[in-house]
Protein backbone atom coordinates (compact mmCIF):
# COMPACT_ATOMS: atom_id res chain seq x y z
CA UNK A 1 0.00 0.00 0.00
CA UNK A 2 1.23 3.48 -0.84
CA UNK A 3 0.56 5.83 2.04
CA UNK A 4 1.87 9.10 3.42
CA UNK A 5 4.01 11.72 1.73
CA UNK A 6 7.53 11.98 3.05
CA UNK A 7 8.49 15.02 5.05
CA UNK A 8 5.00 16.22 6.02
CA UNK A 9 5.50 15.76 9.77
CA UNK A 10 7.09 18.83 11.27
CA UNK A 11 9.57 18.59 14.12
CA UNK A 12 9.59 14.79 14.23
CA UNK A 13 12.33 13.19 16.34
CA UNK A 14 14.80 12.08 13.69
CA UNK A 15 16.25 9.23 15.74
CA UNK A 16 12.98 7.49 16.48
CA UNK A 17 11.65 6.27 19.81
CA UNK A 18 14.26 6.45 22.54
CA UNK A 19 12.62 6.52 25.94
CA UNK A 20 11.66 2.90 26.59
CA UNK A 21 13.70 2.21 29.71
CA UNK A 22 11.89 2.09 33.03
CA UNK A 23 11.92 5.01 35.45
CA UNK A 24 14.84 4.81 37.93
CA UNK A 25 13.71 3.17 41.16
CA UNK A 26 16.14 1.06 43.21
CA UNK A 27 13.24 -0.89 44.74
CA UNK A 28 12.77 -2.70 41.40
CA UNK A 29 14.95 -5.61 40.36
CA UNK A 30 16.12 -6.16 36.84
CA UNK A 31 13.53 -7.79 34.67
CA UNK A 32 13.38 -8.91 31.09
CA UNK A 33 12.63 -11.69 28.68
CA UNK A 34 14.46 -14.14 26.46
CA UNK A 35 13.14 -16.02 23.47
CA UNK A 36 14.34 -18.67 21.06
CA UNK A 37 12.62 -19.08 17.71
CA UNK A 38 13.50 -22.04 15.51
CA UNK A 39 12.00 -22.65 12.08
CA UNK A 40 12.54 -24.76 9.04
CA UNK A 41 11.99 -23.88 5.40
CA UNK A 42 12.83 -26.09 2.44
CA UNK A 43 14.69 -29.32 3.06
CA UNK A 44 17.43 -28.65 5.62
CA UNK A 45 17.18 -24.87 5.54
CA UNK A 46 16.94 -23.95 9.22
CA UNK A 47 16.09 -20.54 10.62
CA UNK A 48 17.17 -19.56 14.15
CA UNK A 49 16.29 -16.42 16.08
CA UNK A 50 17.43 -15.79 19.67
CA UNK A 51 16.52 -12.59 21.56
CA UNK A 52 17.30 -11.20 25.00
CA UNK A 53 15.93 -8.09 26.70
CA UNK A 54 16.80 -6.84 30.20
CA UNK A 55 15.83 -3.59 31.91
CA UNK A 56 16.21 -2.21 35.41
CA UNK A 57 17.63 0.55 37.65
CA UNK A 58 21.34 1.06 38.21
CA UNK A 59 20.87 3.79 40.86
CA UNK A 60 18.18 6.09 42.21
CA UNK A 61 18.69 8.37 39.24
CA UNK A 62 19.60 6.00 36.43
CA UNK A 63 18.20 2.98 34.60
CA UNK A 64 19.35 0.86 31.70
CA UNK A 65 18.00 -1.59 29.18
CA UNK A 66 19.92 -4.04 27.03
CA UNK A 67 18.67 -6.05 24.07
CA UNK A 68 20.35 -8.48 21.78
CA UNK A 69 19.37 -10.47 18.71
CA UNK A 70 21.09 -13.29 16.90
CA UNK A 71 19.47 -14.57 13.72
CA UNK A 72 20.77 -17.23 11.36
CA UNK A 73 19.13 -18.51 8.19
CA UNK A 74 20.82 -21.46 6.50
CA UNK A 75 19.59 -20.46 3.04
CA UNK A 76 16.55 -21.48 1.04
CA UNK A 77 17.65 -20.88 -2.60
CA UNK A 78 19.12 -23.88 -4.43
CA UNK A 79 22.57 -23.09 -5.86
CA UNK A 80 22.52 -24.82 -9.27
CA UNK A 81 26.21 -24.09 -9.91
CA UNK A 82 28.09 -24.91 -6.71
CA UNK A 83 25.51 -27.03 -4.92
CA UNK A 84 24.13 -26.24 -1.50
CA UNK A 85 22.02 -23.16 -0.90
CA UNK A 86 22.10 -19.37 -1.18
CA UNK A 87 19.94 -16.77 0.53
CA UNK A 88 21.55 -17.40 3.91
CA UNK A 89 21.79 -14.61 6.46
CA UNK A 90 23.51 -14.08 9.79
CA UNK A 91 22.53 -11.03 11.86
CA UNK A 92 23.84 -9.72 15.18
CA UNK A 93 21.99 -6.72 16.63
CA UNK A 94 22.94 -5.23 20.02
CA UNK A 95 21.14 -2.21 21.46
CA UNK A 96 21.15 -0.36 24.76
CA UNK A 97 19.54 2.71 26.33
CA UNK A 98 20.67 4.43 29.49
CA UNK A 99 18.33 6.86 31.26
CA UNK A 100 19.71 9.50 33.65
CA UNK A 101 17.26 11.59 35.67
CA UNK A 102 19.33 13.92 37.90
CA UNK A 103 16.27 16.07 38.64
CA UNK A 104 12.50 15.62 38.47
CA UNK A 105 12.29 18.00 35.51
CA UNK A 106 15.36 16.84 33.57
CA UNK A 107 16.30 13.57 31.93
CA UNK A 108 18.89 12.29 29.48
CA UNK A 109 18.67 9.15 27.35
CA UNK A 110 21.76 7.74 25.65
CA UNK A 111 21.13 5.12 22.96
CA UNK A 112 23.58 2.92 21.07
CA UNK A 113 23.23 0.15 18.54
CA UNK A 114 25.56 -2.21 16.68
CA UNK A 115 24.20 -4.11 13.68
CA UNK A 116 26.16 -6.64 11.63
CA UNK A 117 24.86 -8.71 8.71
CA UNK A 118 26.53 -11.26 6.49
CA UNK A 119 24.35 -12.73 3.77
CA UNK A 120 23.86 -13.96 0.22
CA UNK A 121 20.24 -12.81 0.06
CA UNK A 122 20.97 -10.87 -3.17
CA UNK A 123 20.66 -14.09 -5.19
CA UNK A 124 18.38 -13.29 -8.15
CA UNK A 125 16.94 -15.66 -10.71
CA UNK A 126 15.78 -14.73 -14.23
CA UNK A 127 12.03 -14.21 -14.56
CA UNK A 128 10.71 -16.74 -17.10
CA UNK A 129 14.30 -17.47 -18.13
CA UNK A 130 14.85 -13.92 -19.40
CA UNK A 131 18.64 -13.56 -19.34
CA UNK A 132 21.22 -12.74 -21.99
CA UNK A 133 23.00 -15.93 -20.90
CA UNK A 134 20.36 -17.85 -22.83
CA UNK A 135 22.11 -16.84 -26.06
CA UNK A 136 25.24 -18.89 -25.27
CA UNK A 137 26.01 -22.58 -24.80
CA UNK A 138 26.56 -23.84 -21.27
CA UNK A 139 23.91 -21.71 -19.64
CA UNK A 140 22.06 -23.23 -16.68
CA UNK A 141 18.56 -21.87 -16.21
CA UNK A 142 16.40 -22.28 -13.08
CA UNK A 143 13.31 -24.38 -13.68
CA UNK A 144 11.33 -23.33 -10.61
CA UNK A 145 11.17 -20.84 -7.75
CA UNK A 146 13.90 -20.51 -5.12
CA UNK A 147 16.71 -21.48 -7.50
CA UNK A 148 19.74 -19.49 -8.64
CA UNK A 149 22.41 -20.05 -11.27
CA UNK A 150 25.08 -17.39 -10.72
CA UNK A 151 28.65 -17.05 -11.92
CA UNK A 152 29.87 -16.49 -8.37
CA UNK A 153 28.30 -16.48 -4.95
CA UNK A 154 26.77 -13.08 -4.16
CA UNK A 155 27.63 -11.02 -1.10
CA UNK A 156 25.51 -8.54 0.83
CA UNK A 157 27.27 -7.58 4.06
CA UNK A 158 26.38 -4.63 6.26
CA UNK A 159 27.84 -3.17 9.45
CA UNK A 160 26.24 -0.18 11.18
CA UNK A 161 26.95 1.81 14.35
CA UNK A 162 24.40 4.33 15.62
CA UNK A 163 24.38 6.58 18.68
CA UNK A 164 21.83 9.09 19.92
CA UNK A 165 21.58 11.47 22.86
CA UNK A 166 18.18 12.82 23.87
CA UNK A 167 17.55 15.40 26.60
CA UNK A 168 14.35 16.89 27.96
CA UNK A 169 14.08 19.84 30.36
CA UNK A 170 10.62 20.64 31.74
CA UNK A 171 10.36 24.30 32.69
CA UNK A 172 7.38 26.18 34.08
CA UNK A 173 5.54 26.80 30.84
CA UNK A 174 7.70 25.13 28.19
CA UNK A 175 9.64 21.96 27.46
CA UNK A 176 13.10 22.06 25.89
CA UNK A 177 14.21 18.93 24.02
CA UNK A 178 17.37 18.15 22.10
CA UNK A 179 18.34 15.10 20.06
CA UNK A 180 21.79 14.33 18.70
CA UNK A 181 22.47 11.41 16.37
CA UNK A 182 25.44 9.72 14.68
CA UNK A 183 25.58 6.94 12.07
CA UNK A 184 28.52 4.98 10.68
CA UNK A 185 27.74 2.54 7.86
CA UNK A 186 29.81 0.07 5.84
CA UNK A 187 28.15 -1.95 3.07
CA UNK A 188 29.73 -4.50 0.70
CA UNK A 189 27.98 -6.22 -2.19
CA UNK A 190 28.72 -8.53 -5.11
CA UNK A 191 25.70 -8.81 -7.39
CA UNK A 192 25.34 -10.81 -10.60
CA UNK A 193 23.92 -8.50 -13.29
CA UNK A 194 22.68 -11.13 -15.77
CA UNK A 195 21.38 -13.73 -13.26
CA UNK A 196 23.11 -16.60 -15.06
CA UNK A 197 26.09 -18.87 -14.53
CA UNK A 198 27.92 -17.18 -17.42
CA UNK A 199 30.10 -14.16 -16.75
CA UNK A 200 28.23 -11.43 -18.62
CA UNK A 201 27.83 -8.86 -15.86
CA UNK A 202 28.82 -8.31 -12.26
CA UNK A 203 28.56 -5.37 -9.88
CA UNK A 204 30.90 -5.44 -6.86
CA UNK A 205 30.62 -2.37 -4.67
CA UNK A 206 31.75 -0.97 -1.33
CA UNK A 207 29.84 1.87 0.34
CA UNK A 208 31.08 3.92 3.29
CA UNK A 209 29.12 6.73 4.91
CA UNK A 210 28.89 8.73 8.10
CA UNK A 211 26.26 11.21 9.20
CA UNK A 212 25.39 13.35 12.20
CA UNK A 213 22.29 15.29 13.17
CA UNK A 214 21.15 17.76 15.80
CA UNK A 215 17.61 18.79 16.60
CA UNK A 216 16.31 21.24 19.20
CA UNK A 217 12.64 21.82 20.05
CA UNK A 218 10.84 24.21 22.36
CA UNK A 219 7.20 23.39 23.04
CA UNK A 220 4.36 24.51 25.27
CA UNK A 221 3.66 22.40 28.35
CA UNK A 222 0.68 24.08 30.01
CA UNK A 223 -2.77 22.70 29.20
CA UNK A 224 -4.99 25.03 27.25
CA UNK A 225 -6.59 25.63 23.87
CA UNK A 226 -3.32 26.73 22.25
CA UNK A 227 -0.38 24.33 21.92
CA UNK A 228 2.77 25.07 19.94
CA UNK A 229 6.34 24.03 19.19
CA UNK A 230 9.28 25.61 17.36
CA UNK A 231 12.64 24.14 16.55
CA UNK A 232 15.59 23.68 14.30
CA UNK A 233 17.28 20.72 12.66
CA UNK A 234 20.79 20.20 11.26
CA UNK A 235 22.00 17.18 9.32
CA UNK A 236 25.39 16.51 7.72
CA UNK A 237 26.58 13.45 5.82
CA UNK A 238 29.52 12.27 3.80
CA UNK A 239 30.52 9.08 2.07
CA UNK A 240 32.59 7.39 -0.57
CA UNK A 241 32.20 4.26 -2.66
CA UNK A 242 34.08 1.83 -4.86
CA UNK A 243 31.95 0.59 -7.80
CA UNK A 244 32.72 -1.74 -10.69
CA UNK A 245 29.65 -2.18 -12.95
CA UNK A 246 31.45 -4.48 -15.40
CA UNK A 247 30.02 -6.38 -18.36
CA UNK A 248 31.17 -8.58 -21.26
CA UNK A 249 29.71 -9.00 -24.76
CA UNK A 250 30.01 -12.79 -24.46
CA UNK A 251 31.30 -15.16 -21.76
CA UNK A 252 34.57 -15.86 -23.58
CA UNK A 253 35.68 -12.27 -22.96
CA UNK A 254 36.82 -10.88 -19.61
CA UNK A 255 34.49 -8.55 -17.75
CA UNK A 256 35.46 -4.92 -18.31
CA UNK A 257 34.15 -1.49 -17.52
CA UNK A 258 34.78 1.59 -15.47
CA UNK A 259 35.97 1.66 -11.90
CA UNK A 260 34.05 4.43 -10.17
CA UNK A 261 35.05 6.07 -6.89
CA UNK A 262 32.40 8.69 -6.10
CA UNK A 263 32.39 11.01 -3.10
CA UNK A 264 29.08 12.39 -1.85
CA UNK A 265 28.40 14.88 0.88
CA UNK A 266 25.99 17.47 2.03
CA UNK A 267 24.33 19.33 4.86
CA UNK A 268 20.82 20.45 5.64
CA UNK A 269 19.44 23.19 7.88
CA UNK A 270 15.75 23.48 8.73
CA UNK A 271 13.58 25.59 10.97
CA UNK A 272 10.05 24.48 11.78
CA UNK A 273 7.01 25.53 13.77
CA UNK A 274 3.70 23.90 14.54
CA UNK A 275 0.62 25.21 16.37
CA UNK A 276 -2.75 23.72 17.28
CA UNK A 277 -5.66 25.84 18.50
CA UNK A 278 -8.99 24.61 19.86
CA UNK A 279 -11.19 27.24 18.23
CA UNK A 280 -14.42 25.92 19.74
CA UNK A 281 -14.96 22.87 21.96
CA UNK A 282 -13.90 19.86 19.91
CA UNK A 283 -12.70 21.80 16.84
CA UNK A 284 -8.90 21.90 16.47
CA UNK A 285 -7.02 23.93 13.85
CA UNK A 286 -3.43 22.95 13.07
CA UNK A 287 -0.84 25.00 11.15
CA UNK A 288 2.73 23.97 10.51
CA UNK A 289 5.63 25.19 8.44
CA UNK A 290 9.19 24.17 7.68
CA UNK A 291 11.93 25.97 5.75
CA UNK A 292 14.81 23.82 4.53
CA UNK A 293 18.06 24.67 2.83
CA UNK A 294 20.10 21.70 1.69
CA UNK A 295 23.43 21.53 -0.10
CA UNK A 296 24.58 18.47 -2.06
CA UNK A 297 28.20 17.89 -3.13
CA UNK A 298 29.60 15.36 -5.60
CA UNK A 299 32.93 14.24 -7.04
CA UNK A 300 33.59 11.32 -9.36
CA UNK A 301 36.83 9.48 -10.16
CA UNK A 302 36.85 7.07 -13.12
CA UNK A 303 39.73 4.61 -13.52
CA UNK A 304 41.86 6.76 -11.24
CA UNK A 305 41.12 10.04 -13.04
CA UNK A 306 39.06 12.79 -11.43
CA UNK A 307 36.34 13.66 -13.95
CA UNK A 308 33.82 15.50 -11.74
CA UNK A 309 35.56 17.84 -9.32
CA UNK A 310 33.52 18.81 -6.28
CA UNK A 311 30.38 20.16 -7.91
CA UNK A 312 27.55 21.23 -5.65
CA UNK A 313 24.04 22.56 -5.68
CA UNK A 314 21.82 24.08 -3.02
CA UNK A 315 18.08 23.50 -2.70
CA UNK A 316 15.78 25.78 -0.70
CA UNK A 317 12.14 25.10 0.02
CA UNK A 318 9.33 26.18 2.33
CA UNK A 319 6.67 23.57 3.07
CA UNK A 320 3.52 23.89 5.09
CA UNK A 321 0.63 21.95 6.56
CA UNK A 322 -2.96 22.97 7.34
CA UNK A 323 -5.19 20.62 9.28
CA UNK A 324 -8.61 20.46 10.91
CA UNK A 325 -9.89 17.93 13.42
CA UNK A 326 -13.37 17.82 14.91
CA UNK A 327 -14.36 15.59 17.79
CA UNK A 328 -17.95 14.67 17.05
CA UNK A 329 -18.08 12.74 20.31
CA UNK A 330 -15.74 11.11 22.80
CA UNK A 331 -15.50 8.13 20.46
CA UNK A 332 -15.50 9.71 17.00
CA UNK A 333 -13.48 12.40 15.25
CA UNK A 334 -13.03 13.51 11.68
CA UNK A 335 -9.99 15.21 10.21
CA UNK A 336 -8.74 16.84 7.04
CA UNK A 337 -5.32 18.13 6.03
CA UNK A 338 -3.45 19.75 3.16
CA UNK A 339 0.35 19.67 3.11
CA UNK A 340 3.37 20.04 0.90
CA UNK A 341 6.80 18.41 1.05
CA UNK A 342 9.94 18.01 -1.00
CA UNK A 343 12.99 15.81 -1.41
CA UNK A 344 16.11 17.62 -2.54
CA UNK A 345 17.84 16.81 -5.81
CA UNK A 346 20.50 14.09 -5.71
CA UNK A 347 23.56 13.10 -7.73
CA UNK A 348 23.89 9.63 -9.22
CA UNK A 349 26.98 8.03 -7.72
CA UNK A 350 27.08 5.43 -10.51
CA UNK A 351 27.51 8.01 -13.28
CA UNK A 352 29.75 10.85 -14.43
CA UNK A 353 26.85 13.27 -14.74
CA UNK A 354 27.69 16.49 -12.88
CA UNK A 355 24.07 17.65 -12.65
CA UNK A 356 21.66 16.25 -10.03
CA UNK A 357 18.10 15.19 -10.74
CA UNK A 358 15.56 17.87 -9.86
CA UNK A 359 13.93 18.01 -6.41
CA UNK A 360 10.85 15.90 -5.90
CA UNK A 361 7.80 17.81 -4.67
CA UNK A 362 4.40 16.69 -3.47
CA UNK A 363 1.07 18.24 -2.60
CA UNK A 364 -1.06 16.03 -0.39
CA UNK A 365 -4.66 16.13 0.77
CA UNK A 366 -6.19 13.71 3.25
CA UNK A 367 -9.60 13.28 4.84
CA UNK A 368 -10.57 10.64 7.36
CA UNK A 369 -12.68 9.49 10.26
CA UNK A 370 -11.69 7.52 13.34
CA UNK A 371 -14.48 6.06 15.41
CA UNK A 372 -15.22 3.57 18.17
CA UNK A 373 -19.03 3.60 17.74
CA UNK A 374 -19.45 0.56 20.01
CA UNK A 375 -17.25 -0.78 22.77
CA UNK A 376 -16.48 -3.81 20.56
CA UNK A 377 -16.05 -2.01 17.22
CA UNK A 378 -13.40 0.32 15.80
CA UNK A 379 -13.63 1.90 12.33
CA UNK A 380 -10.98 4.00 10.60
CA UNK A 381 -11.51 5.42 7.12
CA UNK A 382 -9.05 7.60 5.19
CA UNK A 383 -9.05 9.03 1.68
CA UNK A 384 -6.11 10.85 0.12
CA UNK A 385 -4.79 12.60 -2.96
CA UNK A 386 -1.10 13.08 -3.80
CA UNK A 387 0.20 15.18 -6.67
CA UNK A 388 3.90 14.61 -7.43
CA UNK A 389 6.16 16.88 -9.43
CA UNK A 390 9.57 15.65 -10.68
CA UNK A 391 9.19 12.25 -9.03
CA UNK A 392 12.69 10.77 -8.64
CA UNK A 393 13.01 7.27 -10.13
CA UNK A 394 15.79 4.72 -10.55
CA UNK A 395 16.27 2.04 -13.19
CA UNK A 396 19.09 0.01 -14.71
CA UNK A 397 21.17 1.71 -17.36
CA UNK A 398 21.54 0.61 -20.97
CA UNK A 399 24.58 -1.57 -20.17
CA UNK A 400 22.73 -3.50 -17.49
CA UNK A 401 25.14 -3.32 -14.56
CA UNK A 402 24.82 0.29 -13.35
CA UNK A 403 21.81 2.50 -12.64
CA UNK A 404 20.38 5.80 -13.80
CA UNK A 405 18.31 8.38 -11.96
CA UNK A 406 15.62 10.38 -13.75
CA UNK A 407 12.57 12.53 -13.04
CA UNK A 408 9.04 11.68 -14.03
CA UNK A 409 7.60 15.13 -14.64
CA UNK A 410 4.28 14.49 -12.91
CA UNK A 411 2.54 11.64 -11.13
CA UNK A 412 -0.75 11.28 -9.30
CA UNK A 413 -2.00 8.95 -6.56
CA UNK A 414 -5.41 8.88 -4.95
CA UNK A 415 -7.31 6.27 -3.03
CA UNK A 416 -8.61 5.22 0.33
CA UNK A 417 -8.20 2.79 3.19
CA UNK A 418 -10.74 1.18 5.48
CA UNK A 419 -9.71 -0.53 8.72
CA UNK A 420 -12.07 -2.50 10.97
CA UNK A 421 -11.49 -4.12 14.35
CA UNK A 422 -14.28 -6.21 15.90
CA UNK A 423 -13.94 -7.67 19.40
CA UNK A 424 -17.31 -9.28 20.25
CA UNK A 425 -15.87 -11.12 23.29
CA UNK A 426 -12.75 -11.14 25.44
CA UNK A 427 -11.69 -14.28 23.61
CA UNK A 428 -12.05 -13.10 20.02
CA UNK A 429 -10.80 -10.16 17.98
CA UNK A 430 -11.29 -9.84 14.23
CA UNK A 431 -9.44 -7.28 12.13
CA UNK A 432 -9.36 -6.30 8.51
CA UNK A 433 -8.10 -3.60 6.16
CA UNK A 434 -8.80 -2.81 2.53
CA UNK A 435 -6.97 -0.26 0.40
CA UNK A 436 -7.70 1.10 -3.07
CA UNK A 437 -4.91 2.92 -4.90
CA UNK A 438 -5.05 4.72 -8.24
CA UNK A 439 -1.42 5.55 -9.11
CA UNK A 440 -0.46 6.88 -12.54
CA UNK A 441 2.41 8.71 -14.24
CA UNK A 442 0.71 11.81 -15.61
CA UNK A 443 3.61 13.13 -17.67
CA UNK A 444 6.58 10.80 -18.21
CA UNK A 445 7.59 11.08 -21.86
CA UNK A 446 11.23 9.95 -21.56
CA UNK A 447 10.98 6.83 -19.41
CA UNK A 448 13.69 4.18 -19.47
CA UNK A 449 11.98 1.09 -20.92
CA UNK A 450 12.94 -2.53 -21.49
CA UNK A 451 11.47 -4.73 -24.24
CA UNK A 452 12.10 -8.51 -23.99
CA UNK A 453 14.32 -10.02 -26.68
CA UNK A 454 13.49 -13.40 -28.17
CA UNK A 455 17.04 -14.65 -27.41
CA UNK A 456 17.09 -13.36 -23.81
CA UNK A 457 17.72 -10.04 -22.15
CA UNK A 458 15.97 -6.79 -23.07
CA UNK A 459 16.28 -4.02 -25.62
CA UNK A 460 16.62 -0.64 -23.90
CA UNK A 461 14.33 2.06 -25.30
CA UNK A 462 13.05 5.49 -24.39
CA UNK A 463 9.27 5.47 -24.24
CA UNK A 464 6.28 7.52 -23.17
CA UNK A 465 4.97 6.06 -19.90
CA UNK A 466 2.36 8.79 -19.38
CA UNK A 467 -0.84 7.21 -18.11
CA UNK A 468 0.85 3.98 -17.04
CA UNK A 469 0.47 2.48 -13.58
CA UNK A 470 3.23 3.46 -11.17
CA UNK A 471 5.61 0.72 -10.06
CA UNK A 472 4.85 -1.23 -6.86
CA UNK A 473 1.35 0.25 -6.63
CA UNK A 474 -1.36 -2.45 -6.61
CA UNK A 475 -4.90 -1.26 -7.26
CA UNK A 476 -6.25 -3.34 -4.36
CA UNK A 477 -4.49 -4.62 -1.26
CA UNK A 478 -5.39 -5.49 2.28
CA UNK A 479 -5.44 -8.05 5.02
CA UNK A 480 -7.77 -9.93 7.34
CA UNK A 481 -6.87 -11.61 10.60
CA UNK A 482 -8.05 -12.92 13.92
CA UNK A 483 -6.81 -13.32 17.49
CA UNK A 484 -8.66 -15.76 19.71
CA UNK A 485 -7.94 -17.12 23.15
CA UNK A 486 -9.29 -19.62 25.64
CA UNK A 487 -8.46 -20.41 29.26
CA UNK A 488 -7.03 -23.91 29.24
CA UNK A 489 -5.04 -26.08 31.64
CA UNK A 490 -4.20 -23.33 34.13
CA UNK A 491 -3.10 -20.97 31.40
CA UNK A 492 -4.16 -19.18 28.25
CA UNK A 493 -4.32 -20.72 24.77
CA UNK A 494 -4.00 -18.22 21.91
CA UNK A 495 -4.49 -18.70 18.17
CA UNK A 496 -3.62 -16.01 15.63
CA UNK A 497 -3.97 -15.91 11.90
CA UNK A 498 -3.41 -13.34 9.16
CA UNK A 499 -4.02 -13.28 5.43
CA UNK A 500 -2.70 -10.48 3.22
CA UNK A 501 -3.57 -9.98 -0.43
CA UNK A 502 -2.67 -7.78 -3.36
CA UNK A 503 -3.84 -7.30 -6.91
CA UNK A 504 -1.33 -7.15 -9.79
CA UNK A 505 1.63 -4.79 -9.39
CA UNK A 506 4.18 -3.68 -11.97
CA UNK A 507 7.95 -3.39 -11.69
CA UNK A 508 8.73 -1.29 -14.77
CA UNK A 509 7.54 1.99 -16.25
CA UNK A 510 6.19 0.33 -19.42
CA UNK A 511 3.95 -2.06 -17.40
CA UNK A 512 5.43 -5.17 -19.05
CA UNK A 513 6.90 -7.00 -16.05
CA UNK A 514 4.52 -7.72 -13.19
CA UNK A 515 3.58 -9.95 -10.30
CA UNK A 516 0.03 -11.21 -10.56
CA UNK A 517 -2.52 -11.10 -7.77
CA UNK A 518 -1.44 -13.12 -4.73
CA UNK A 519 -2.33 -14.04 -1.17
CA UNK A 520 0.03 -14.76 1.73
CA UNK A 521 -1.04 -16.33 5.03
CA UNK A 522 0.54 -16.82 8.47
CA UNK A 523 -0.71 -18.61 11.58
CA UNK A 524 0.44 -19.31 15.14
CA UNK A 525 -0.81 -21.13 18.25
CA UNK A 526 0.62 -20.59 21.71
CA UNK A 527 0.07 -21.29 25.41
CA UNK A 528 0.97 -19.14 28.42
CA UNK A 529 0.55 -20.19 32.09
CA UNK A 530 -1.31 -17.95 34.55
CA UNK A 531 2.01 -16.70 35.95
CA UNK A 532 2.92 -15.44 32.44
CA UNK A 533 6.50 -16.38 33.21
CA UNK A 534 6.90 -18.20 29.93
CA UNK A 535 5.18 -18.90 26.64
CA UNK A 536 5.50 -21.60 24.02
CA UNK A 537 4.11 -21.35 20.49
CA UNK A 538 4.07 -23.03 17.10
CA UNK A 539 3.81 -20.95 13.93
CA UNK A 540 3.91 -21.02 10.17
CA UNK A 541 4.58 -18.28 7.60
CA UNK A 542 3.58 -18.39 3.93
CA UNK A 543 1.33 -21.26 4.96
CA UNK A 544 0.29 -22.23 1.42
CA UNK A 545 3.85 -21.89 0.05
CA UNK A 546 2.89 -19.19 -2.47
CA UNK A 547 5.40 -18.41 -5.22
CA UNK A 548 5.43 -14.62 -5.14
CA UNK A 549 8.05 -12.28 -6.55
CA UNK A 550 9.03 -9.77 -3.89
CA UNK A 551 10.65 -7.61 -6.57
CA UNK A 552 11.72 -7.69 -10.23
CA UNK A 553 14.63 -5.81 -11.83
CA UNK A 554 14.34 -5.36 -15.60
CA UNK A 555 17.61 -4.43 -17.33
CA UNK A 556 19.53 -4.89 -20.55
CA UNK A 557 21.10 -8.20 -19.48
CA UNK A 558 18.08 -9.77 -17.82
CA UNK A 559 14.83 -9.39 -15.99
CA UNK A 560 15.61 -10.95 -12.65
CA UNK A 561 13.79 -11.13 -9.37
CA UNK A 562 13.64 -12.37 -5.81
CA UNK A 563 10.88 -14.58 -4.44
CA UNK A 564 9.28 -14.17 -1.05
CA UNK A 565 10.57 -16.82 1.33
CA UNK A 566 8.90 -20.23 1.05
CA UNK A 567 6.74 -21.76 3.76
CA UNK A 568 8.45 -21.74 7.13
CA UNK A 569 7.27 -23.82 10.11
CA UNK A 570 8.72 -23.51 13.57
CA UNK A 571 8.35 -22.90 17.27
CA UNK A 572 9.20 -20.23 19.82
CA UNK A 573 9.91 -20.43 23.54
CA UNK A 574 9.81 -17.16 25.52
CA UNK A 575 10.82 -16.79 29.18
CA UNK A 576 10.15 -13.72 31.36
CA UNK A 577 12.14 -12.96 34.49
Amino acid sequence: MLRGPQGTTFGRNATGGLINVITPDPSFDFRGKASLRVGRMRREAGDYDARLYVTGPISEKAAIDLSGLFRKNDGYIDDLVRGGTLGDQRVIDLRSKVLFKPADNFKVVLTGEFFDQQSTTNSPQPVDGNTAGRRFPGVILPTGPWQASLAEAPVLNLRRWTFALHTKLELVAVNLETTSGFLNLRWTQITDSDASNLRLGNFPAIFRSESGSQEIKLSSSNPGPFQWLVGGYFYQFGGSSFLQPWTAANPTLPLAGPTLEPDLGGRSFAGFADATYEATPGLFVNLGGRYTTEKREFSQTVNGTLVVNDVDRTFNKFNYKVGLRYEISNTTNVYASWSTAFKSGVYNMASTRNVPVEPEEIKAAEFGIKSDPLNWLRVNLATYYYDYKNLQLQSKDSLGAGYILQNAANAEIYGGELELTVAPTRDLKLRGALAYTHARYKDFTAAQGFLPRADGGNTVVTLDASGNVMTRAPKWSGNVGFDCGHDLGGGRLSINGNLSFSSRLYYDFANIFSQGAYTLSNMSIGWTPESEKWKVSLWATNLTNEKVFQTMRPGALSTDGFYEQPRKIGGTVEVRF
